[in-house]
C-alpha cells in the first residue's frame, strides 16, 4: 500500500501542513528519493513538530517541513556534488526549491541552516526552532535519543502513517554509505566519518590534529 503524500490525520495535535506548498514538496521528494527516505523525512518533520509542542515553541510548519523532507536529498545522485558535503547538496537543492516558489530570503536562509547543521550535534538546538526541530526529529528517527520522551501510542501512529522499513537502523546507514561512499573526505570532522569507518574497515578518517601539524606554519 502506497504512502499517502499527506497525512491528514494530527498526530499528537501536529499534522503535516495541508497547503500547496506542502504538496508540492511531499510530490518533489516522492519523485526525487526512494521510500525509506520519503518516510524518513515525513517521520522527522512529525518528530520535530512534536518536540516543537514538548517544548513550547513556536514556528512556521511549512518551514520546517521543508527543511525535514530536504534534509536527506542530498544523498541521491541527482543532487549529490563532487566535493561539497550532503549536507550542504541537500540545503542547496532546498534553497533552490523554496526560492522557484517565491519564498522569503530569511526563510530561505532558515531553512538552509536547518540542513545544513542537521548531523552537526550540540548546536542547532539554541538556535532558530525551524533548525533546532529539524535536529530533534533526525535525532529522535535515526538515533532515538528521545525516545522515551514520546508515548507508546505517538511513536506507534507516526510509524503507522510512514512506516520504518523491518531493518530500518541498517538500511538507513547503508542509504548514508551509498550517498556519501564517493566523496569521503566530506565527511572530515561530521558524524559521517563514522558511516564510512563502519562500511570500510581500513578507511583512514582526517584527523584535525593532524592538519594543524601538517600545515605550512613553522611554529
Amino acid at each position: 500500500m502506497a504512502t499517502p503524500l499527506i497525512s491528514p490525520d494530527a498526530i499528537g495535535g501536529v499534522a503535516i501542513p495541508d497547503s500547496a506548498l506542502a504538496r508540492d514538496i511531499a510530490a518533489y521528494i516522492r519523485d526525487t528519493e526512494t521510500e525509506l527516505l520519503f518516510n524518513h523525512s515525513s517521520r522527522v518533520y512529525l518528530f520535530g513538530a512534536l518536540a516543537g509542542v514538548q517544548r513550547g515553541l513556536t514556528y512556521d510548519a511549512e518551514l520546517l517541513y521543508a527543511a525535514a523532507m530536504f534534509h536527506d536529498t542530498g544523498l541521491m545522485p541527482a543532487h549529490s556534488s563532487a566535493h561539497l558535503r550532503f549536507e550542504v547538496d541537500g540545503a542547496n537543492a532546498a534553497r533552490d526549491f523554496l526560492k522557484s516558489r517565491g519564498i522569503a530570503t530569511t526563510d530561505l536562509d532558515t531553512v538552509w541552516t536547518a540542513i545544513a547543521l542537521h548531523t552537526t550535534p550540540g548546536i542547532p538546538e539554541f538556535m532558530h526552532p525551524v533548525v533546532a526541530l529539524t535536529t530533534a526529529g533526525v535525532e529522535m528517527d535515526v538515533l532515538g535519543l528521545t525516545y522515551d520522551q514520546y508515548p507508546d501510542h505517538i511513536r506507534d501512529a507516526v510509524v503507522a502513517a510512514f512506516p520504518r522499513t523491518p531493518t530500518f537502523k541498517e538500511d538507513i546507514i547503508q542509504a548514508f554509505y551509498d550517498g556519501i561512499k564517493h566523496k569521503p573526505d566530506t565527511t572530515f570532522g561530521n558524524v559521517k566519518a563514522d558511516v564510512i569507518a563502519d562500511k570500510e574497515p581500513h578507511f583512514h578518517r582526517g584527523n584535525f590534529c593532524s592538519v594543524i601539524r601538517g600545515s605550512h606554519w613553522h611554529g
